[in-house]
């Protein structure tokens, strides 16, 4: 395996791992009432509420995840699809992180602090720069441009 080959590599590992450290971001509201996020998104695609489908707090870090999945699918993952898919996924798992620490929780910090490593992990490896024969970056993360 080639060295861009074992670099793409290295990067889906990580984005899968950012995904999957996603889904187990823990929440706890309103007495005994909690939940994975992989536990909330399944009941409300399930249901199919249209008022939760489309609710922010919902919408855009689920289409950050899809973001994400489709990166581990292209032949060279495209820079710009996983800053925005982990930035809008960071939205909402972020703000857990800060709830766990307002509230002194640990699961809910626990849950939040593995999908921040996972993300900062794929960051700096996605931060590596490529330029084309011509100067200009390229937005895949091979060097060759699409």
């Amino acid at each position: 395996m080639s060295s861009p080959d074992n670099a793409i590599m290295k990067i889906r590992i990580a984005t899968l791992a950012v995904i999957l450290s996603s889904f187990i971001g823990y929440l706890e509201w309103g007495g005994e009432q909690s939940g994975f996020l992989l536990e909330i998104e399944m009941n409300i695609l399930i249901s199919g509420a249209k008022q939760a489908l489309v609710h922010p707090a919902f919408l855009i870090p689920f289409i950050g995840q899809l973001l994400l999945l489709i990166t581990l699918f292209q032949r060279e993952p495209k820079r710009w699809m996983i800053y925005t898919g982990t930035g809008m996924l960071s939205l909402l798992l972020v703000f857990i992180f800060i709830i766990g620490i307002l509230s002194l929780n640990v699961k809910i910090l626990a849950s939040a602090l593995a999908f921040i490593i996972s993300t900062v992990v794929l960051l700096r490896l996605s931060r590596r720069k490529s330029s084309d024969p011509s100067g200009r970056k390229s937005s895949d993360l091979s060097g060759r441009k699409s």
